[in-house]
């Protein structure tokens, strides 16, 4: 199965992997402007642990197609548990923090702890030093999410909401860095699959929440099915091929193109009003994220 890694990884440059994670942040992005076009009634805990399961569904057909599971005996399961546990703790902390703390705060914290967390465990874990291209990054894109999530001028700060919200960008980090490992030995499909699959088994009692008549409204099925198939399995499908030759660090940081993205779609597609600091905001992470993703030729080789 390391073979099947390797080979999964050369089929294309190196320096595609930044681009890669970065369409993953992207289809990311989407998930809250496809939520509002939602009809009223949605369950948040519900619709999440929906999404899981049409990704893990999806992703988990396409590893048995292309015959990428393997045997038991060749998984680390240790990792693979902790993934999936992270997946959904992050969704745990994360909801449970915007409740009490507001979107901008709880927005603002968690993702971007996440970039933190990431160096930190990937340093400690992996040996991955940060370097320069790294600092000069997150410093940028943080300060953008701080300048977005605060644009709205609604601040409610809550000690607990907080503790949560930091709980969030923690579970990602540490879920990026179980994934990193795991596809050292596995297919990124086969490792998508699995990990989405027993996340989705983590939070399926939310399913007993979800309403049947809502469900069946075919703005409902178009929903859960862009969610699903887009934000989950195409974008973890991105996601894993690009973690094979990015650092966790890295690629934590390259995630904050998704509020970015959240933010630009509020403004294009549900006519929300653009203020200047929100503006600062989308310029300095689109520039943070150039550093990492915009390489020059001496560099196609390196592993950010």
């Amino acid at each position: 199965m390391a073979e099947l890694s390797q080979h999964s990884s050369s089929s294309y440059s190196p320096a595609a992997g930044p681009w890669l994670v970065l369409a993953a942040a992207v289809l990311w992005g989407t998930t809250g402007t496809a939520q509002a076009f939602a009809p009223a009634g949605y369950d948040s805990a519900a619709i999440g642990a929906l999404r899981l399961l049409v990704g893990g569904i999806a992703l988990l057909f396409l590893a048995l197609y292309r015959n990428e599971l393997g045997k038991l005996r060749t998984w680390q399961l240790r990792p693979l548990f902790l993934a999936a546990v992270f997946t959904a703790t992050y969704q745990l902390c994360f909801f449970s923090a915007v409740a009490k703390t507001g979107v901008a705060v709880g927005t603002v914290v968690g993702i971007g702890s996440a970039p933190i967390a990431g160096g930190l465990l990937g340093l400690i874990f992996r040996g991955e030093k940060p370097g320069g291209r790294w600092y000069t990054a997150t410093l940028l894109a943080i300060c953008g999410c701080m300048l977005l999530g605060f644009s709205g001028g609604e601040v409610t700060v809550d000690p607990l909401g907080i503790a949560l919200a930091i709980g969030a960008g923690s579970a990602y980090a540490a879920y990026t860095l179980m994934i990193k490992g795991l596809l050292e030995h596995q297919s990124p499909n086969a490792v998508m699959a699995i990990v989405v699959c027993i996340g989705a088994l983590l939070l399926s009692p939310a399913l007993f929440r979800v309403d049947s008549a809502w469900l069946l409204q075919p703005g409902s099925l178009i929903v859960i099915l862009h969610l699903g198939l887009a934000t989950m399995a195409l974008s973890y499908w991105l996601f894993a091929r690009g973690l094979q030759t990015v650092g966790v660090g890295s690629a934590v940081t390259l995630s904050l193109a998704e509020p970015m993205t959240a933010a630009l779609l509020g403004i294009f597609v549900l006519g929300e009003v653009l203020n200047l600091q929100a503006a600062g905001g989308i310029v300095l992470i689109f520039s943070g994220l150039a550093v990492l993703v915009i390489r020059r030729r001496s560099q196609t080789g390196e592993c950010p």
